[in-house]
């Protein structure tokens, strides 16, 4: 019996061998794929095959490319250029040409010009028509509309907007086919097409670029023309304006008498002219009256606030002195401040500070009344001299009031008259220059490389499909083997089972044909299969010596969950240790026994049931087989749980023990019932097996850590039902357990 200290132990060994089984093996890996190789390489092989059928089904579709320069050049006719805003420079303009070759009206414009409406590529007309017509049968569906009746005059309008709709179509289609593609940082762009005729793939392309250049050309001198026409009606409207301004200034003139002295354009007339000095001196002494009486009423307005409201006089405020003053107040103030900050009202420094303000401000003060009095004295005098001159020309004052009022009126005629001609000499030298359309002919694109036949096909890229369709047919196959050897969580060798559980493999079992129970029973007494009987053989070694020191009378054999073979290999072990012992079998499984219909025992034998109730006797409950005696199951009881855990079975047990080198219990599994833990308390040895590639591991650690919690003495364990060819295949070994016999000498498997 193993202590808890055994238990502990050993669940931690568990444990880390869990974390352990985090890492990925590769070479594990390499194996499960090299298995699976030729699936791998099927999959590959049919993918591929559909890749290439695929590809050579598809319609190959070609690109022609034709290149275009767009030069950046400022335009030489000048009024389009201020009519309509062009300007040739910059990356705006680049861009705009090249949404223009993009534009749908281009786009029209070859569709036309190819006649690509009744091509077979773009026709739907001429298209292959689907087997079902999902959109007639959705329209027929709505049985709530009137059936509209068709007039003879309807069937023109629906062929007219059929043919309309057919070209709407195109037209969207090859603009889809229409690559634009600029070249860098460069002028350069190309115009792309892809169609499946590669003929008329070029012809689109250079027919875009030539297309291009001609709307440029003629949209140029359409506005040239449009600018033309508005620049002429609008010339002849300044012509009669400015003839109507000339009429009038000349009949002004000859009405007045006046004349243009010098060609300057001052007038007068023959008797006014010697008054005319002094009319102009007192127009200047008006001008100067005015100004010193605006800054005197300034003065004046601001005088009752003292000297320093007159100082934000402008007239003032824009006195040299005065600034330079205001500054050197500003920097007093200032100090002041700042040493009032620091010290107190009475600190020396703050005298003298104090002092420098006020003597800054009397200055300032002084300089102000200065210039007021100066202000003052300016008006004085203008006032003076304007009184002078009007006192002086009292007598001819009608006269040129009335040559000033003249003058007035000729300047304002004068001013139409100039302005109508200079708008009308601008309008005709821009006329001139849009009339002048030598430059019109050179547009600012030109074809620098037209389209040619294209040899290759754009798409499909048939070599590069089908070498990807490979590869992920090939990541596919590998992902899947992968996939389906994660999701196959069970014991595949010795190896696994020991590193997973902790516990000696005793010895593995070979996978042999589905038998009747009566040949699987006897399969080691028979000896037809020598790499079976040599498996058992190993098994009974590693039995006898783990209990060398003290040998295990009492060994019970059990499993996970039925039908993994835990009743073939304790038949069978029982009659190899029969060969050198005396062994009694037991058919503990009181639920489903397999015993007494193994051997054909006939109908209601006694049995281990019958011997613990009570309702028979030891000598007709064993049987004798084969040099063993075997004690089968009896009548199948209510209560087997009962039976098994009461006094009488443990009596029974411990007599048996005293007749019986070895007693091999044939228990049932784990996760079915708890009759294998009870079993396990009389047992010197307890035997684990495990069906391999088919009982999942969770199942497996759940049953012997059930066991080992209840201090049971698992021994060993059996893998059974082993398929060496596929676990070798797989890359799993095992060790010294089967390569002398090995499975080629194995007559069933």
């Amino acid at each position: 019996m193993e202590s808890n200290t055994q238990i502990i132990e050993r669940s931690q060994i568990i444990q880390r061998q869990d974390e352990s089984d985090d890492e990925i093996d590769l070479l594990k890996l390499w194996h499960t794929i090299w298995h699976r190789k030729w699936s791998i390489i099927t999959l590959v092989a049919v993918v591929t095959m559909v890749a290439i059928l695929a590809v050579f089904a598809i319609t190959p579709i070609y690109r022609a490319a034709a290149t275009l320069l767009i030069e950046q050049k400022t335009a030489k006719v000048v009024s389009i250029e201020q009519v309509y805003g062009l300007d040739g420079a910059g990356s705006e303009y680049l861009q705009t040409q090249f949404e223009l070759l993009k534009s749908r009206a281009l786009a029209e414009r070859v569709v036309r010009q190819l006649s690509l409406t009744t091509h077979p590529e773009f026709d739907p007309r001429q298209q292959p028509k689907p087997l079902i017509d999902v959109k007639g049968l959705l329209a027929n569906l709505d049985f709530n509309k009137a059936v509209p009746v068709t007039l003879p005059g309807d069937l023109e309008d629906e062929a007219a907007a059929s043919e309309a709709e057919i070209f709407d179509e195109v037209t969207k289609e090859f603009m889809e086919r229409t690559t634009i593609e600029p070249q860098g940082k460069s002028q350069l762009v190309k115009v792309q097409v892809d169609m499946a005729d590669a003929a008329m793939a070029a012809k689109a392309a250079n027919a875009l670029a030539t297309g291009f250049i001609e709307s440029q050309l003629e949209a140029t001198m359409e506005m040239s023309a449009t600018a033309t026409s508005w620049m002429n009606g609008r010339l002849g409207e300044l012509r009669t304006k400015l003839k109507d301004a000339e009429d009038r200034l000349q009949a002004y003139r000859e009405k007045e008498n006046l004349v243009d002295i010098g060609g300057t354009g001052s007038v007068t007339s023959i008797s006014t002219a010697e008054l005319n000095l002094t009319s102009e001196r007192m127009i200047d002494a008006r001008r100067q009256r005015a100004e010193a009486e605006s800054q005197y009423r300034q003065v004046q307005a601001m005088r009752s606030g003292g000297w320093e409201r007159m100082a934000s006089i402008p007239a003032v405020l824009g006195n040299p002195l005065i600034q330079q003053f205001k500054g050197d107040e500003a920097k007093a103030k200032a100090k002041f401040d700042e040493l009032s900050r620091r010290y107190g009202a009475r600190h020396p420094a703050m005298d003298a500070a104090r002092s420098d303000l006020n003597a800054a401000q009397a200055t300032l003060r002084s300089q102000v009344e200065q210039v007021v009095a100066g202000i003052e004295r300016t008006y004085q005098l203008a006032t003076a001299n304007e009184s002078s001159l009007q006192s002086s020309f009292n007598t001819n004052k009608s006269q040129i009031q009335d040559i000033s009022r003249k003058e007035f009126k000729l300047r304002e005629l004068q001013r139409e008259v100039d302005s109508n001609r200079a708008l009308y000499d601008t309008f005709m030298t821009r006329l001139k220059e849009t009339a002048a359309t030598s430059d019109l002919d050179s547009a600012n694109a030109r074809v620098v490389d037209p389209a040619v036949l294209p040899s290759e096909p754009l798409k499909p890229k048939k070599a590069l499909i089908v070498v990807i369709a490979a590869l992920l047919a090939g990541f596919v196959g590998v992902g899947l083997t992968l996939l389906l050897d994660a999701l196959n969580n069970t014991f595949k060798s010795t190896e696994q089972v020991e590193s997973r559980l902790n516990i000696p493999v005793l010895g593995i079992l070979p996978l042999i044909k589905q038998g009747e129970r009566s040949e699987l029973a006897r399969m080691f007494t028979k000896g037809d299969d020598k790499s079976f009987a040599e498996s058992i053989r190993t098994i009974r070694t590693g039995v006898v010596l783990s209990g060398i020191d003290e040998p295990h009378k009492v060994v019970v054999i059990t499993s996970s969950i039925p039908g993994e073979g835990k009743s073939t290999v304790s038949v069978n072990l029982a009659f190899a240790l029969g060969q050198m012992e005396r062994v009694l079998l037991i058919d503990a499984d009181l639920r489903r026994p397999t015993l007494a219909k193994s051997f054909d025992f006939p109908v209601g034998t006694p049995g281990l049931a019958n011997l613990i109730a009570g309702t028979a006797k030891l000598e007709e409950c064993i049987k004798h087989v084969d040099g063993i005696d075997m004690l089968s199951a009896g009548a199948v009881p209510p209560n087997p749980l009962e039976l098994l855990s009461s006094p009488r079975f443990a009596k029974a047990i411990e007599l048996l023990k005293a007749k019986y080198d070895r007693i091999i219990i044939d228990s049932p599994p784990t996760q079915a019932v708890s009759d294998a833990v009870v079993l396990s308390t009389f047992a010197n040895s307890l035997i684990y097996v495990v069906k391999s590639d088919s009982t999942h591991i969770p199942l497996v650690e759940k049953g012997v850590g059930q066991l080992l919690q209840n201090n049971a003495p698992v021994s060993g364990i059996v893998l059974n039902q082993v398929d060496i060819k596929k676990a070798k295949k797989y890359g799993y070994s095992y060790g010294g357990y089967y390569d002398y016999y090995g499975y080629s000498s194995s007559a069933k498997a």
